[in-house]
């Protein structure tokens, strides 16, 4: 089992990055269940497919009326993107309502991603929503990753424009090269794959939690008038946190509205609500990344 090389139809790789073989889990406590990476310019995995992945894997032991309402991950190492991932599943609980399980990413026999979800059967209750924010333009009004980066050569400027899954358009000014605009702690992204998945809401919602490790971190840096290319900067996401309030469709655009209450000890935080285009929040994320910058 090999990595996936870049495709012409990015959409097509995100299916076969969550469609999981099963395997052989004989003689472990867990369920286990094998996937691949797409091949990446740095050659680590893109954290938003592991967890995608880790999501699919659990919801394969959890009963399809079940879908994922929350996950808590860790980011333990860094991945090799010409590795195949093994996942294995512990069934923690099963009730009444809700379900529980822990899923373990790995690499080499070593632990690459440990993660807690939570899955409930739907019911009824008590509903309300932040709203909707003021003065968003339309997704269709700004440029994507593509007209930014498409004329760059280079092979990571290369592989986002073109080979990313998802079509991502920053209402604030890009900060893929420079930081311009006003230092302030939040950032804004319209983003939907760029072809049609099936109608399956457990796809939907872990193509989601890939989804949501794009752009996160962005708040900090433009707090700081900061840009991905800043020399010597390192970045690395910690760990993840998502809540999934509604059903949701990722190849319908998405509004990531993003902040971050605070960055010290080369860690910064952000939060994430994510609003579909009938102004319906339909989860919120957190996420803890290292950066550093050098003096």
């Amino acid at each position: 089992m090999t990595a996936i090389e870049e495709h012409a139809d990015p959409t097509a790789v995100l299916l076969e990055l969550l469609d999981l073989s099963d395997a052989d889990g004989a003689h472990t406590d867990e369920e286990i269940f094998v996937g691949v990476s797409e091949k990446q310019p740095r050659g680590r995995v893109f954290g938003g497919q592991v967890l995608a992945q880790s999501v699919i894997a659990a919801q394969r032991t959890v009963e399809p009326d079940r879908p994922i309402h929350s996950m808590h991950g860790y980011f333990l190492r860094a991945g090799d993107a010409d590795l195949p991932i093994t996942f294995g599943v512990e069934r923690l609980r099963d009730g009444r309502s809700f379900s529980a399980r822990r899923t373990h990413a790995y690499q080499n026999g070593m632990p690459i991603l440990s993660m807690i979800a939570s899955f409930q059967t739907p019911a009824d209750g008590l509903e309300h929503q932040e709203d909707f924010p003021d003065g968003i333009p339309d997704p269709e009004t700004l440029p994507s990753t593509a007209d930014l980066l498409g004329k760059v050569d280079h092979p990571v400027a290369k592989h986002m424009a073109y080979h990313r899954p998802f079509d991502v358009r920053h209402v604030q000014d890009a900060l893929y090269i420079q930081a311009k605009g006003e230092r302030q702690a939040v950032n804004a992204v319209w983003m939907k794959t760029k072809g049609p998945l099936p109608d399956d809401q457990g796809l939907h919602r872990a193509a989601l939690a890939f989804g949501s490790d794009y752009t996160l971190l962005e708040p900090i840096l433009r707090q700081h008038g900061v840009s991905w290319v800043t020399p010597g900067m390192s970045v690395a996401s910690l760990d993840h946190a998502m809540w999934w309030h509604r059903p949701v469709r990722v190849d319908d655009w998405l509004l990531y509205v993003q902040s971050s209450p605070s960055a010290s000890g080369a860690r910064g935080l952000a939060v994430g609500k994510i609003f579909n285009r009938n102004r319906e929040l339909v989860a919120t994320v957190a996420q803890e990344g290292m950066i550093r910058i050098p003096e």
